[in-house]
């Protein structure tokens, strides 16, 4: 009786494997949530679990798309905001800005990286600013790269990782939200203001322009800009160094569409500057050179900085 078990045991094995299609096959995915975590994303998961946010990454019934930033990403983002390791950023941001961080990097929808190249130049995030969904831009002509509110680019590495509750994107760069970071920390994102930063660090006005109760605007150059008038600045003394800052700053949120074109407006250091409309819109200073605005409403949690090409030079 026994020897028949055995046997009637391996029978049933045996047509199970074939109806399964062998036992080589691949298990199907887990959630989302179980594939990052057995992908080693221990950066991404661990954000993910502080902001309550791994329930809904489990969710059978979602249809989702996340794009993973990798644990170097992490850490980039980490060291750059002065955190000596992702792990002490995730320690020491609340549940909430981690929320808003990681849904800007999930679509409401399954989107295969073929589904991204032919949906066109953007796509709407989970996360919501000024009553409206986050977007991040795309291009698609070599691979699928995506531009974040710092205006710097992260490219897909891996794509098409299935789950079954929809599909994760390797990204080698985490995507910042417009409205969680203060204006200082988004131009200490984008490498193309480190001279702009390094000069405000060194004037000790960083303090003073990550302040959370205030709102600022600030006409941030390039460091193309910087470079432009390197001889310029090396004959101004520091204190003239931090006038030239604080004339690029109001003490207000001005966004693009809010421009005062043609009107006299005035400065922290107390002296005005006029922005005339055109394409692109152009700033007046105290030199005979205005300065072209090539990129506005770049979205800080204490207020808004348009990109410009052109230091900004007051009466000295």
């Amino acid at each position: 009786m026994i020897d028949w078990f055995k046997r009637m045991a391996a029978v049933s094995a045996l047509a199970f494997l074939a109806a399964c299609g062998g036992s080589d096959d691949d298990p199907p995915p887990g959630t989302l949530a179980q594939e990052a975590t057995e992908a080693g994303f221990s950066a991404l998961v661990a954000a993910a679990d502080k902001a309550g946010l791994v329930p809904a990454l489990s969710d059978a019934s979602a249809t989702l798309t996340v794009f993973a930033p990798t644990d170097a990403a992490f850490t980039s983002l980490a060291t750059t905001l002065g955190f000596a390791s992702a792990e002490a950023m995730v320690t020491a941001l609340d549940g909430p800005t981690l929320a808003k961080i990681l849904q800007y990097h999930v679509l409401p929808a399954r989107k295969s990286a073929a589904d991204l190249v032919a949906g066109g130049g953007s796509e709407a995030t989970l996360y919501t600013f000024d009553g409206a969904a986050a977007t991040l831009a795309l291009n698609t002509t070599a691979g699928v790269k995506l531009t974040d509110e710092v205006l710097t680019e992260a490219s897909v590495t891996t794509a098409d990782v299935p789950a079954s509750n929809g599909v994760i994107h390797v990204i080698d760069k985490v995507l910042v939200p417009p409205g969680v970071l203060n204006v200082v920390q988004m131009a200490q994102l984008n490498p193309a203001f480190s001279t702009l930063v390094g000069a405000v660090v060194d004037a000790d006005l960083a303090g003073t322009l990550s302040d959370a109760t205030a709102e600022y605007t600030v006409f941030a150059p390039t460091n193309a800009a910087f470079e432009a008038i390197a001889s310029t600045v090396e004959s101004l003394t520091p204190e003239q160094i931090a006038d030239v800052l604080v004339y690029h700053v109001l003490d207000s949120q001005v966004l693009a569409a809010d421009i005062p074109f043609g009107t006299p407006v005035a400065t922290v250091l107390g002296q005005t500057i006029t922005i005339n409309a055109g394409t692109p819109p152009t700033i007046t200073d105290s030199t005979d050179s205005p300065a072209g605005i090539v990129a506005t409403d770049v979205r800080a949690s204490n207020g808004v900085i348009h990109v410009i090409d052109k230091v900004l030079i007051p009466t000295l």
